[in-house]
Order: structure tokens, then C-alpha cells, then sequence
């Protein structure tokens, strides 16, 4: 029996247990989640790619099947609506026995208006979770989303089951295999759009299969956080390869980054020191302990390097105190992930969605709360050498400070990001990306 097969019917209960919550507390008799429908492409006969709703693919994992639906409520067998229509234009995926199947009371329809004969024909106290207030209004549901309950699952989305555990270790280890290709790509010298080829080769996934669009930046280009151009002229000469890209997994996500240098430099040097400080932060996972503390504390590691490599001549005390590391590292330390790559809940201190805002000065915080078992995170520090960021820092008060000879020297390979995915434990922490020997 596979790992999937053993810890499914955990995650099942643990999902009922929840459904049953929610409904008596706000006095329904059933939710309805709805995986999404396609949309057309405006004036063309296509449609965008299908992206499942992410509270649906929580219970199953049926990750490209639109016009499917779900009927919970918490006590009953869930009712799948299977949308498995009669087409010669296109391959139609087929409902076979798999280790969830047996959790549901399944009805499959060829039609998509045949949904209305398996609804409940009274929507009094029926919740509509889902993408598309046209299709949940022509159905009759008036009650559309209610903040209560969305907020009450993203709440519980930050505590993964032992099934969660298992996709995430699965889509870690998909994105790894592309990783490591991409990695001999960029030392073949390779364009990154041929980097980008080699990744999905042997991840096995295509660019809609990913969780978001894959960061394959070259030289000056990993100074752009969330560059997808993919160049397919090579550059002149390579000497940086960032790459901020994941895989999908049950509906799942992994989300990793990597730097390299082509050369045994001083940016290798860098690279080292940048992965010595992401190592020490993954550290400070640990239930308790506070998760904006543990960014700010990344500040002052950040400045430790700044004035070690003598790019800011100042001690790191200082350089934090004037704002100097938020001009090389302008984002977040990193974010709760699981059924989404930013994952809910990470701003809600209860069930009600309490919003616990970001200190105002750092604004990029994805989030708050507190670090617990059971959840999961990125860790991903940075420092960037971005022309818009050094132009600013060049007008400010503190230039005089800066090392600009030096600075500029390391303009062409464009900036550093060390990414991981990490399990947080009762009394241990679980670098499920490190564990599949990624250095």
C-alpha cells in the first residue's frame, strides 16, 4: 500500500471534522465547492489554462477537470459530480479506481447543465465555494462564498495532514530532478530557454503542470525577482543562473531557488555565504518562536555579509538601524505553502481571519503568524544587486557608505536566492528539499 493509500483516510476525517465545524457554527447544512470552469480566450475559439480551486483539490486530487463538483457535509459520504463529457475534438480523462475513489459517492455527468439534477433542488443554508458567481448564481445559491467559512479553512490550510506531507515530499522531489537538469544546463552554457526545456524534461511536467511560472534568469537578469522571459540567444558570457521554479504534485506545490557561478569567483564566494545564512534561518523554524522575528533577524545576517564582503562600510548593527539591507533585499524571508505556492492564513492570527498586518518597515512580508507543528514554509533570503534599488540608495543619505567600485562590480551577475521547503515538526524540522541532496 503507497504512502498516498495509508494517509488518506486521515486526511479525509480531519476535512470532515472541519466541514462539520464550520456548518454548525454557521448554521448550514452543506457546502458545495465547485473545481472551476474554462474560460475562452477573448475572440478566438481557445481557452486559458484550467487552474483548479484550490479548496476543491484539497479533498481529491483532481487537478485538471473543469465543471466538477463536490457536496459535503461533514457527516455523509462527500458526493463527487465527475464531469466526463462526450467529445471526439479532445482526450477525455477517464474515472478509474484509485486509492480516494472509495471515500466518495461519485455521479458522473456528460453534460455540464446535468449538475443542476444532483444539487440539492433547495440552496437554503448551502454554501457555493468556487470561482464563478455567474454559474453559482444561475444554480440558485445566494449564499456565495461566505467570508466565515473561507476564512475558517485558511485558517486550518496552515496545519497539513500526514497525506499533505507525502504530496509535498512528492512535488519536492519532481522539482528537484529539474533543478539538478537545469543546474548542468546552465554549465553547458546553455540559453535559458533551453534551461527552462531541460527543467520541464525531467520534472515530467509541462508549463501549465508547474505551480507558477519558472524564474530562469541569466547574469543581470536574477536581478529582476520574477523574470520569466526565457532569452533564446545565448548571452556573451555566462556567469550567473538563478532559478526560482517548483512542480505540482496532487495539486500540491514545491517551490525552490538556486544560485550558481559559472566560475570559481568571488560570486561563488558570495553564493557560499548567502547558503550559510539561509541554513541558519531554517534553523529558527521552531514552534513558539515568531516567524517576523526570524525575518528580522535576516536583516542583520544580510548586513553581517554586506560589511564581510565590503560592499557597506559600516558594522551590521548600523547597516540595519539606517535601512541599508532593504535596498539588496527587498522581499519577504518566505511563505506558508501547500494546496497554493502562497499558501492561506499566513496573515490570520484565528479562525475568524483576524488580520495580523506586516511591521510597516517591512511592507513584503507574505507572513505573521506565528510558527506551529504541522505547518510548512519557504525560506528563501536574498541579496540583489537592482539598478532601481542602488539608484535610490545612491541619492539617499547613506551613499557616502557604500562601497560603489564594488558594487558595480557585481551589477553583471544580477543577485543571489536561496529557496527551501520546510516541514516544522513538534520537535524537529524536516528540509524535505535538502533531504533529496540539493546543496
Amino acid at each position: 500500500m503507497s504512502d498516498l493509500a495509508i494517509h488518506y483516510p486521515a486526511h479525509i476525517a480531519e476535512l470532515q471534522q472541519r466541514t462539520r465545524t464550520i456548518l454548525a457554527r454557521e448554521n448550514l447544512s452543506a457546502l458545495v465547492i465547485h473545481s472551476g470552469s474554462t474560460g475562452k480566450i477573448f475572440l478566438d475559439d481557445m481557452y486559458y489554462p484550467f487552474k483548479t480551486n484550490p479548496h476543491f483539490k484539497a479533498w481529491l486530487p483532481l487537478v485538471e477537470n473543469p465543471n466538477c463538483w463536490l457536496i459535503v457535509n461533514g457527516k455523509d459520504k462527500p458526493v463527487l459530480v465527475y464531469y466526463q463529457p462526450l467529445d471526439f475534438w479532445h482526450k477525455v480523462s477517464k474515472l478509474g479506481d484509485d486509492y480516494w475513489t472509495d471515500f466518495f459517492d461519485i455521479k458522473i455527468i456528460s453534460n455540464v447543465e446535468q449538475v443542476s439534477n444532483i444539487l440539492p433542488a433547495s440552496k437554503d443554508n448551502i454554501a457555493y465555494i468556487g470561482a464563478h458567481d455567474d454559474i453559482a448564481s444561475q444554480q440558485g445559491f445566494s449564499s456565495v462564498n461566505p467570508s466565515t467559512v473561507l476564512n475558517y479553512f485558511h485558517y486550518h490550510r496552515a496545519y497539513k495532514t500526514d497525506y499533505e506531507f507525502v504530496c509535498l515530499r512528492q512535488a519536492n522531489d519532481l522539482a528537484v530532478k529539474g533543478h539538478q537538469a537545469a543546474k548542468n544546463a546552465f554549465y553547458n552554457q546553455a540559453t535559458e530557454f533551453e534551461i527552462q526545456l531541460a527543467y520541464l524534461k525531467a520534472a515530467g511536467q509541462t508549463e501549465n503542470q508547474v505551480p507558477y511560472g519558472n524564474i530562469i534568469a541569466l547574469n543581470e537578469n536574477a536581478a529582476i525577482l520574477h523574470y520569466t522571459v526565457l532569452e533564446k540567444c545565448k548571452p556573451q558570457q555566462h556567469h550567473s543562473f538563478l532559478i526560482d521554479a517548483g512542480a505540482s504534485f496532487n495539486g500540491y506545490a514545491a517551490d525552490i531557488t538556486r544560485t550558481y557561478s559559472f566560475l570559481q569567483d568571488e560570486f561563488a564566494e558570495l553564493i557560499t555565504a548567502v547558503n550559510d545564512m539561509q541554513l541558519c534561518l531554517v534553523k529558527g523554524l521552531k514552534p513558539g518562536s515568531s516567524y517576523v522575528e526570524l525575518h528580522i533577524r535576516n536583516h542583520f545576517k544580510l548586513a553581517e555579509i554586506l560589511q564581510r564582503f565590503n560592499f557597506v562600510n559600516l558594522e551590521a548593527d548600523a547597516i540595519v538601524s539606517k535601512g541599508i539591507t532593504a535596498y539588496f533585499f527587498p522581499h519577504g524571508m518566505g511563505h506558508h505553502l501547500g494546496l497554493q505556492v502562497h499558501d492561506m492564513g499566513g496573515f490570520m492570527a484565528d479562525e475568524q481571519g483576524t488580520h495580523v498586518a506586516a511591521p510597516a518597515e517591512h511592507p513584503y512580508l507574505r507572513t505573521t503568524r506565528g510558527i506551529e507543528s504541522k505547518q510548512v514554509f519557504t525560506i528563501e533570503p536574498g541579496l540583489y544587486f537592482i539598478d532601481q534599488f542602488l539608484s535610490d540608495l545612491a541619492k539617499s543619505e547613506h551613499a557616502s557608505y557604500i562601497n560603489w567600485s564594488k558594487v558595480d562590480s557585481f551589477r553583471k551577475f544580477g543577485g543571489i536566492r536561496i529557496e527551501d521547503n520546510i516541514i516544522v515538526h513538534d520537535h524537529s524540522i524536516e528540509n524535505m528539499t535538502r533531504d533529496l541532496q540539493l546543496a
